[in-house]
């Protein structure tokens, strides 16, 4: 039986539809999170943040099919913060944003000072050389030890919008983030639901919290001045930020319940408006299976994570009008479906998406949407007509066969599809758990 270039081994190649893999990285053994592009001239790279480690893998992808290792950027030392996690990235104007968290929990009442990790955001210079960015600045969230900067929006210009830990604050928070000159970052603006203000340590307040309750920013995409930002249980909130000193929610969607709860992870996750069309896209996140095993997920039903439209022509009044299909479950596959993968229903559901902020070099159709929906992969909308959305391809890579980092987890070592990255070529990046970043095509 042909075995194709990426298999792991024999009747492990994973499973496609209207795709194919054009190249694959292993990145060293470095699991890559959240990714970003940065086109110079007629070169492409791709800079990967890191799951567990304090720096991030730049690939050059010019050349798809042969995807070549440039360096790895420490971007803290580990030997003074072994925990510190450089996530999340995003790139604008030449610079490169580099999100720190710093291993711990995001509630105040459990940040353990001993974990030793470094918060904040790193700043780097592209414009002389990518190869090798240029360090301009580190500033720092003020909560050390803590969960850091998680997610956050730099589209290029004068500010970045974080996600991000604060002192007198339970969870992440919006804060905003001035880098009219990019070596000396100033806080000018912050936000937060109500609940999320302690004013000091008060554990108990925290722990109120149900499943569904669970407060705290996530995401936040910036368009036309207003900023979408999923609150996980709090829904999506709509900020007018014509004034970045003084955010003011003007809209506010909550989906959880029905949606989400339980054992997933952000009850809304990703809010990402269709440029130039009266709607956003919104999910809700998953969870991957190596955490659960049938002991602890069976009996308990788990409610629906999906992707949705949301009509934001009315900022102050979004409203939900359509649910993306389940993802199609390949013939051959060894689950009935992706809901039950350990033996009992689990929280399964989408994760990121392809986030075009207007920038160079990447693919901004309105018309399409890319998901990589953990264990169903990457998956490939049509959402032209947003009431009849249509799946027109898929790419589940295959399993793993080795941990990258060590983990004491229940559940399959599966396949797990974290972030993509489209280019204005149409090439596809897709980084994945415990493997590296496949290169693929839709053709369609």
């Amino acid at each position: 039986m042909y075995e194709p270039f990426y298999a792991k081994s024999p009747g492990n190649s994973g499973y496609i539809k209207n795709m194919e893999v054009l190249g694959f990285h292993d990145l060293s053994g470095v699991m890559a999170f959240q990714m970003a592009l940065h086109k110079a001239g007629e070169k492409y790279y791709m800079y990967c943040g890191s799951f567990r480690h304090s720096g991030l893998n730049i690939i050059d992808v010019t050349d798809p099919r042969n995807p070549r290792f440039v360096k790895w950027l420490e971007t803290v030392r580990h030997e003074d913060y072994p925990n510190t996690k450089s996530l999340k990235v995003q790139i604008a104007d030449n610079l490169l944003v580099v999100g720190l968290a710093g291993g711990g929990p995001t509630t105040l009442n459990e940040v353990n000072t001993a974990l030793k990790g470094q918060t904040g955001v790193m700043i780097y210079d592209l414009s002389q050389d990518p190869e090798n960015p240029l360090f301009l600045s580190h500033w720092d969230s003020g909560v050390p030890n803590s969960f850091g900067v998680h997610r956050f929006c730099y589209r290029g210009g004068r500010y970045i919008h974080l996600t991000c830990m604060c002192k007198g604050f339970c969870e992440l928070i919006y804060r905003i983030l001035d880098i009219q000159d990019p070596r000396h970052p100033v806080e000018v603006g912050r936000w937060w639901l109500p609940e999320q203000f302690i004013g000091g340590y008060f554990p108990e307040k925290e722990k109120k919290w149900t499943h569904l309750e669970y407060p705290g920013t996530h995401m936040i995409y910036v368009e036309d001045n207003i900023a979408y930002v999923p609150c996980n249980g709090g829904g999506l909130c709509l900020l007018d930020i014509s004034d970045v000193t003084l955010p003011q929610l003007v809209g506010q969607l909550k989906i959880c319940p029905p949606f989400s709860g339980r054992l997933a992870a952000a009850r809304c996750h990703t809010a990402l408006p269709l440029k130039g069309r009266p709607f956003a896209v919104l999910t809700n996140e998953g969870q991957r299976y190596q955490y659960y095993n049938p002991e602890i997920i069976n009996n308990v039903a788990q409610p629906m994570n999906g992707i949705f439209i949301v009509d934001v022509r009315s900022v102050t009044d979004p409203v939900l009008v359509s649910v993306f299909p389940y993802p199609e479950v390949p013939e051959n596959y060894p689950f009935p479906d992706f809901n039950v993968v350990c033996g009992a229903p689990g929280p399964f559901g989408p994760h990121n998406l392809h986030e075009p902020m207007g920038k160079p070099g990447l693919e901004d159709n309105p018309n399409r949407v890319y998901c990589c929906y953990f264990h169903a992969g990457m998956r490939v909308y049509d959402v032209t007509n947003p009431y009849n959305i249509k799946e027109i391809a898929y790419f589940i890579p295959p399993n793993p066969e080795k941990m990258l980092f060590p983990q004491n987890l229940p559940g399959n070592l599966i396949a797990a599809a974290e972030d993509c990255v489209v280019d204005d070529r149409g090439i596809i990046y897709m980084s994945t758990l415990h493997d590296g970043m496949y290169i693929l095509r839709a053709v369609v």
